[in-house]
């Protein structure tokens, strides 16, 4: 029989709550949820309060669907009483049900002997996040976040759910303003933090790139004393990382890139149109791996995911061995086989999320690709920029010159910025919006394309991948031959 992630009273004492239930409830819960559409047999739902919901008014249907117990307000336990197992905690000046969700986490973090890792940066972190998670689970029982639960809730959420026999456990922290990193590195408490890279993401609630680079240099701040900073070498930021990582309790700093004074530096990045091939020094050991994904920026991510097998120890060389079976997360450079009329095309989804790096890197890829016909990328506004975003959004059409992108398709008031920058030979259609650039990028396809789609969350460019299968059918990348043209 499986253990249980918790029982009924060791998630009531880590909480500070109490069980309000009868003899007859199970005491073995097995995961824990915030939504009741996810939500399994045996779970742990939390009533969170969120922007627009109340998480009680769900814990009736959390119950009528098998929760194990739910985690409420004290001063909501009398109605829910009959519903079914609860655990009532106190209530505090913010939402008492996440603040006791941070107490589970503190309890797991304070339960497991996993190897503990976090990652953060402008731009790569939830990609660098999976390829950690990809290559030890080679080596061990590996726990990681889900998708990009890296803020407020999401990080608590994580560790609690972290099986105790855990060998590894990854965490991925984000931040829009200072002061949200630390926090949540004190709750996780790392023996390896890294910071991928410093870019202007969320510039319009910093003064300057220097104040970003203080941000994510907050990871370093829950360290465990002799732990290992990962600091990426190329980035301007770097000494400014670096003086964050010594003034924490870190035992090390190791860098990477391909600068000639990094720790774990790349000697040579072949690029493929599938994968790519990178030569590598590790702190003096010569290394060579094929990587899964394509990208110039995945290959360089890859570095850290390297000095970070290293500092724990592990096996580098399956480690190795393992990164030519990773795939890119949804969202976040996934290909597809559209089949159109007359042949097939290729989509590339990078859908999740933009900033100016992100673009710039998704735009390389999309270089790189062998095709037969045009190369075509479609840009949703990217947000967060503060004043500067009419610039950014203009400076993009030298990245789309220089890759020789042959058309671009654009939604929202700022790309409109980039649309009017570009030659008329390159501009295909500008929206305000991604659901009224969806027919136009239907009709637009033909055999040979290669096609991606990308930016900011709020913009929804989804909606425009999902229309694109919809139509045309899209085999996953696992599905694509490497090297294959589109």
């Amino acid at each position: 029989m499986t253990e249980p992630l918790w029982t009924l009273d060791e998630a009531a004492a880590a909480m500070g709550g109490r069980v309000v239930a009868d003899a007859s409830a199970s005491r073995a819960l097995v995961g824990i949820s915030i939504d009741t559409r996810t939500l399994k047999v045996g779970d742990l739902f939390f009533a969170i309060r969120g922007e627009a919901r109340d998480g009680h008014d769900f814990v009736r249907d959390a119950l009528a669907r098998g929760a194990g117990a739910a985690v409420v307000a004290e001063e909501r336990a009398a109605d829910l009483s009959e519903a079914g197992p609860l655990i009532a905690v106190p209530a505090r000046d913010e939402d008492g049900v996440l603040a006791a969700m941070r107490g589970l986490a503190v309890a797991s973090r304070a339960r497991t002997g996993a190897r503990i890792l976090a990652v953060t940066g402008s731009v790569g972190k939830t990609g660098t996040k999976e390829a950690l998670r990809h290559v030890l689970a080679a080596q061990g029982t590996t726990h990681a976040s889900v998708a990009s639960y890296n803020n407020h809730w999401g990080v608590p959420l994580t560790l609690s759910r972290m099986p105790a026999a855990s060998a590894f456990g990854v965490f991925e922290i984000g931040m829009n303003h200072a002061g949200e990193i630390a926090p949540l590195t004190r709750l996780v408490r790392p023996e390896i933090a890294i910071v991928t890279t410093v870019e202007p993401v969320h510039i319009e609630h910093f003064r300057s790139l220097s104040g970003i680079a203080d941000a994510k240099g907050e990871i370093f701040y829950g360290l465990e004393p002799g732990g290992v900073a990962i600091i990426n070498r190329d980035n301007p930021n770097f000494e400014r990382l670096k003086a964050h990582a010594l003034a924490s309790r870190a035992g090390r700093v190791v860098s990477f890139g391909e600068h000639r004074e990094a720790d774990v530096r790349a000697e040579r990045i072949v690029m493929r149109p599938d994968l790519s091939i990178v030569d590598v020094r590790a702190m003096g050991l010569p290394v060579t791996y094929q990587l899964g994904t394509p990208g110039r920026h995945t290959a360089l991510n890859s570095l850290a995911v390297i000095a970070a097998v290293q500092a724990l120890g592990a096996d580098l060389a399956l480690a190795a061995l393992s990164l030519a079976q990773l795939r890119p997360p949804v969202g976040r450079g996934a290909r597809h086989v559209l089949q159109v009329a007359g042949g097939e095309a290729l989509l590339v989804d990078e859908s999740y999320n933009a900033n100016p790096a992100s673009v710039r890197a998704a735009l390389s890829t999309l270089a790189g690709v062998e095709t037969a016909g045009r190369r075509i990328a479609v840009l949703g506004d990217m947000m967060e920029l503060g004043a500067d975003a009419p610039r950014l959004h203009r400076e993009l059409a030298d990245a789309v010159e220089e890759h020789g992108i042959d058309l671009v398709f654009t939604a929202g008031p700022l790309m409109q910025e980039l649309f009017e920058a570009l030659p008329a030979s390159r501009r295909a259609g500008a929206r305000p919006g991604s659901a009224e650039l969806v027919d136009p990028v239907l009709e637009a396809l033909r055999p040979g394309d290669a096609v991606m789609v990308k930016g900011s969350n709020s913009t929804r460019m989804g909606r425009i991948v999902e229309a694109l299968k919809a139509r045309y059918g899209g085999a996953a990348d696992q599905d694509l031959a490497v090297g294959r043209s589109g």
